[in-house]
């Protein structure tokens, strides 16, 4: 599998979107993530992050996405985040990409006032709109777990009921192994994700709260997670994701030190 880094890591070094471009290819990696809103980008800054890419060799695999939106109770929040989607997809379009990194909401109002099964409906319904328009686009749509009580897509369990419910070829699971840590899932449940998943977020954590660190400074025991990824069978990438560094004027040592061993922990798992 490819590694690659989510270019997110570079926002606390205050330089231009071309020097996180070359770092990171710099560094060994084999591709990019992009976590950048089309509605906010800048014609020329959305131009240049493609040319770079393009001069550095550097392929751009998946487009990040936050759209809690799409579960709002409010039908006008839900028609704006459905738009804002696309035009997240044709971002990915024009870069080439192959997926969208899509992270879906939360449970409002600790699951009271609303029933929950309405969200859970009006998300899987949404879903099944987005996943045509990335079909047609030749496009996938990644849905990321997250460890938080009230996230809808918060175990392994709720990730495959969700994309057997939605029923769309296009609409498929990513796993990131830091959160699988943090929601209690064992290793040997991702083999339920056989068939569904084509992403891979990596990092560490300290076991309790949400971290993003370089793998190593956590408590993830790695291996066994990526033996099981491994027997998946993705054709895909695993991109590293990483907070802010402690010590932001080391900015640079910080990904060369996720990227080596998170390289090294793949290589041992044959995955690369």
């Amino acid at each position: 599998m490819q590694l690659g880094l989510i270019n997110s890591a570079w926002v606390q070094a205050g330089r231009d979107t071309a020097w996180g471009i070359r770092q990171t290819k710099d560094i060994g990696f084999d591709s990019l993530d992009v976590f950048a809103d089309p509605l906010d980008l800048a014609v020329k800054e959305r131009r240049l992050i493609k040319t770079e890419c393009d001069r550095a060799g550097l392929p751009i695999v998946s487009i990040a996405c936050v759209a809690v939106g799409l579960i709002d109770f409010n039908p006008s929040v839900q028609r704006f985040h459905l738009e804002r989607c696309r035009r997240y997809l044709d971002l990915a379009y024009e870069y080439e990409a192959k997926n969208l990194l899509l992270v879906l909401g939360e449970y409002v109002w600790e699951r009271q006032v609303i029933p929950p099964a309405e969200q859970w409906k009006t998300a899987v319904a949404n879903l099944r709109q987005l996943g045509d328009y990335a079909q047609d686009l030749n496009l996938q749509i990644a849905l990321e777990l997250e460890p938080f009580r009230l996230s809808l897509l918060n175990n392994v369990d709720n990730m495959v009921r969700f994309i057997d419910e939605a029923g769309h070829p296009a609409v498929r699971a990513n796993i990131d192994v830091s959160h699988l840590q943090l929601a209690h899932c064992a290793p040997e449940e991702l083999r339920k994700l056989k068939g569904k998943a084509i992403h891979v977020h990596i990092s560490d954590c300290d076991g309790k709260v949400h971290g993003d660190l370089p793998p190593g400074r956590g408590v993830v025991d790695f291996a066994p997670y990526l033996r099981e990824i491994k027997a998946l069978g993705i054709d895909g990438a695993v991109s590293i994701e990483l907070e802010y560094s402690p010590q932001p004027g080391q900015i640079v040592e910080w990904v060369r030190e996720a990227y080596r061993e998170t390289d090294r922990l793949l290589r041992q798992a044959g995955l690369r």
